[in-house]
């Protein structure tokens, strides 16, 4: 098989599909760890928004009511995950783990309570619908070529709209510098005045809401059925996404796509006969993640705070 068959429109396409949760969950990641949280627990917040976006698809038979199923779902964990380290001082790394593992139980219980299933869910439902952008096919020769790649669904327009939302409210609005300032140096901000727990609430809320998202793009965004751990690790590719682009929405969207690309091109390289494994292709991106973390190219430091538990002086 030829180059060309692997390198073609459907790779662009799917690596956008492929990038879209990425970077939903990654976005939320910027939130809550420039406002001094990690949010380890992006993993289950994935598997929960998959689950409830596919239940709540599957019992009202609107998709649109099941992202907001999905993204109730995330809040809901995230919520948990901000009153333990937030209110209760835990260390933000354990508290990820433990709702991660509460997470898949959960989901695997109710799948066979609700559904009598295991392993996935057997009936699909609606999924949403693809918008395509009119004016693109009228453009000149590479107008069917656009309409080809950018037809997507509601989640995939909303993930790179968010982009440029979320770069606007963390560097040009008072909300966002306050983001900063608690990631940051959380002692300065609470003698200024700023209120601590309020702004890493709102950062680890604003991440279950999009990661939540991202787990319905998973099921009636892509694939109208529920596969048990479809997450796939997800939230902790998304993660490093966030590393990768350095802590910013721009960045994190770039590295959310070179997370997509690979991902596609491994899947189309399936069956080619290719000699090079798939699972290098997969590979790549987190060895590039640990080449920028280590500091040989570039330099990625994310906020000083970071991961740390506040507790004030008094």
């Amino acid at each position: 098989m030829s180059l060309g068959n692997v390198f073609n429109l459907t790779l662009l396409h799917q690596t956008i599909v492929q990038a879209t949760p990425l970077l939903l969950t990654a976005l939320g990641g910027v939130f809550s760890e420039r406002s001094g949280t990690a949010n380890i627990a992006l993993e289950g917040i994935i598997m929960m928004g998959a689950f409830f976006g596919y239940a709540g698809t599957y019992y009202t038979g609107n998709p649109w009511f099941g992202i907001i199923c999905a993204m109730a779902a995330g809040v809901v964990v995230s919520l948990i995950h901000a009153v333990v380290t937030a209110t209760y001082k835990v260390d933000h790394i354990v508290s990820g783990i433990a709702l991660n593992i509460l997470c898949q139980g959960l989901t695997g219980y109710l799948l066979v309570v609700l559904f009598q299933s295991q392993g996935s869910a057997r009936e699909f439902v609606a999924q949403l619908p693809t918008i395509s952008i009119p004016f693109l096919k009228a453009i000149p020769v590479v107008g069917p070529v656009l309409d080809a790649v950018f037809s997507q669904g509601p989640l995939v327009y909303l993930a790179f709209i968010l982009v440029i939302v979320s770069r606007f409210i963390l560097d040009k609005t008072v909300f966002g510098l306050r983001f900063t300032s608690v990631g940051e140096a959380p002692q300065v901000a609470d003698s200024l005045g700023v209120q601590v727990a309020p702004i890493q609430y709102a950062g680890v809320l604003i991440s279950g809401l999009l990661a939540g998202a991202a787990g319905a793009q998973l099921t009636i965004g892509t694939m109208p059925r529920f596969v048990y751990l479809m997450s796939g690790g997800r939230g902790y590719i998304a993660l490093a996404a966030v590393i990768l682009g350095k802590w910013q929405p721009t960045g994190v969207m770039w590295s959310s796509l070179l997370f997509g690309f690979f991902f596609s091109l491994a899947d189309n390289l399936q069956g080619t006969g290719f000699a090079i494994p798939n699972e290098i292709f997969l590979m790549l991106p987190f060895i590039l993640t640990i080449i920028v973390v280590s500091g040989v190219i570039g330099h990625s430091e994310g906020p000083a705070h970071a991961g740390k538990p506040y507790v004030k002086e008094l």
